[in-house]
Parts: C-alpha cells; sequence; structure tokens
C-alpha cells in the first residue's frame, strides 16, 4: 500500500532544501513521509542546495542585551508583528526587563516576571500585561541567560540590530573591548561549539555517512572516498567550532590562533537570534482560494 504524502509535506520539505516539488515527493515517497529521513535522503544524493531549517522562522520582537561589570544579560522578548516590535512601549519594556534581570540576578523568565521592573512600579510580569492591554498583541518573555564572570574573566556583550545577541566570558588578561570583538564574532558567524572537540560524536558520525554517500557516488576509488571523507569532516569540524574560524575582523588568523596569542580561552558563550525554534504560521492565498473553488463544484 503506497503512503500518500501530502501537499503540505511536500511544501514543507521544499522550504527547507530548495528542491523542486517533484524531487520533494519522490524523496517523501521514499522515506514514507518522514521529513527527516528524506532531508539526508537529498542530501545523499547531492541535491539539497540549503537544508532551510523549519525552526528558524523569525518570529517578531527584540534580543535585547545589557553588560554592567562583570555581569551581562541577554534575553528575547516576542511579539506579533514587527510594527509592534519597533513601537517605543514595546522597545523601552524590553530594555527595562533586560535591566531588572541584571539587577535582580536572574537565571531565568520564572524568577524575572516576578522580580520588580527597573523604573517601573510593580513586577515585570505586572509590566507585561499591562503592555498587552496596551498594544492590543500578545507579548512574551521567551527566554533569558545571565552570565556571570568569576574572578579572571572578563564578560563580552554583542547586539546586532535587535535580532541577534552575544554574551561571552572569556578567561585571561583581555578586557572588554577584546571580549566584545570575540561576542562579535559568535554573532557572525554562528558557531556551535567552543572546540571542535565539543562536536557530539552522533552528530560526526551522522555527518559522515552523508559524506561517505556523496562521495561514493563520484564513483571514486576507496582510498580517494576515505581521504575525501576526512578532509571534509576536517573542514567541518573548523566550520561548527569557534576556536577552528577565521576571525571575522582578520580572516588570515583563526579565532584558536587569536587566544593562545591573548593568552586567553572561551570559558562560554551564548547566542539568541530572533525567532529561532519559533514557527509562523504563513498564510497561502493561493492555496485558500483552490481550497474554497474545490469545495464549492
Amino acid at each position: 500500500m503506497s503512503t500518500e504524502i501530502s501537499a503540505k509535506l511536500v511544501n514543507e520539505l521544499r522550504q527547507r532544501t530548495s528542491e523542486s516539488i517533484m524531487d520533494c515527493k519522490k524523496a517523501l515517497v521514499e522515506t514514507k513521509g518522514d521529513i527527516e529521513s528524506a532531508i539526508e535522503h537529498l542530501r545523499k544524493k547531492g541535491q539539497a542546495k540549503a537544508a532551510k531549517k523549519a525552526d528558524r522562522i523569525t518570529a517578531e520582537g527584540m534580543v535585547k542585551v545589557a553588560r554592567q561589570g562583570d555581569v551581562a544579560a541577554i534575553i528575547e522578548i516576542n511579539c506579533e508583528t514587527d510594527f509592534v516590535a519597533r513601537d517605543e512601549n514595546f522597545t523601552g519594556f524590553a530594555e527595562a526587563a533586560v535591566q531588572s534581570a541584571i539587577t535582580a540576578h536572574c537565571h531565568d523568565i520564572a524568577q524575572l516576571a516576578d522580580t520588580p521592573l527597573v523604573g517601573g512600579t510593580g513586577t515585570v510580569e505586572a509590566a507585561r500585561q499591562s503592555l498587552i492591554a496596551k498594544i492590543g498583541e500578545n507579548v512574551t518573555l521567551r527566554r533569558l541567560y545571565l552570565a556571570d564572570a568569576a574572578a579572571g574573566e572578563v564578560v563580552g556583550a554583542y547586539t546586532h540590530g535587535g535580532r541577534i545577541g552575544v554574551v561571552v566570558v572569556i578567561k585571561g588578561n583581555v578586557d572588554e573591548d577584546f571580549a566584545k570583538g570575540i561576542a562579535m564574532h559568535i554573532a557572525a558567524s554562528n558557531p556551535q561549539v567552543v572546540n571542535p572537540s565539543d562536536i557530539p560524536a552522533a552528530f560526526l558520525e551522522k555527518e559522515k555517512e552523508i559524506f561517505m554517500a556523496q562521495a561514493q557516488g563520484q564513483g571514486k576509488p576507496a582510498e580517494i572516498v576515505e581521504k575525501m571523507v576526512q578532509g571534509r569532516i576536517s573542514k567541518l569540524l573548523d566550520e561548527v567550532s569557534l576556536l577552528g574560524q577565521p576571525f571575522v575582523k582578520d580572516p588570515s588568523m583563526k579565532v584558536g590562533d587569536l587566544l593562545k596569542a591573548s593568552k586567553a580561552e572561551v570559558v562560554s558563550f551564548v547566542r539568541y537570534e530572533l525567532g529561532e525554534g519559533i514557527e509562523k504560521k504563513v498564510d497561502n492565498f493561493a492555496e485558500e482560494v483552490m481550497a474554497q473553488v474545490k469545495g464549492g463544484t
């Protein structure tokens, strides 16, 4: 019995891979409707041009970062429309909320909600509810991270356009400007881990399997395939780890080399990008009309 593949599922795979409708449908049929397996299937065949993750669809709102001495906070606050995200009432609330997190040393959203709002008369949660009533849109405090540098450490903070924010903690005899430079690099290059050794083994095995299938598909001898795969894995390790990436301000050196020359090391970092992990509903007017036409016949 053949698996029914819906147009919605085909469209989702197309959005995530940029492949043609026919290729997406064939991949879904081949994998019995499992979209993650279908993406892997397309990649192994060398067809996927870009794995556009559905969980990277942008939601509206703001990522806000603030630094005060050895403490920095990063927060994501969401709303429904871009119009409200630019409204001074919303931006003012976001600024007050991140300052409140630093002042009260909050480590999570639940704690922040019960904290007095800086410059306000009630809690952050009470201010959020008042803002909702005022602007007529839902507003959520989505996530929060507080970085607290220990002795011998410095914290760096950077935000880009209210859409990407980074806080980083660096150990060593470096200053705030150096730490901010590393934070800017993280914002631009989006590393997944600090060291290559931090990359999960399961992830590497899966990528190796995909690279192997791609190389074998070119009809190369086994020993050449192995060298090709090792080369791609080595390149991948550099691409996803902070220390292996070329420094954005000076691509002639890697971040790891810069840190080594400065006798410093990155203890930790957090990077928030607005809307990552939130799926926005996208209305398809053409599909709506077609459904109504079909329903009326």
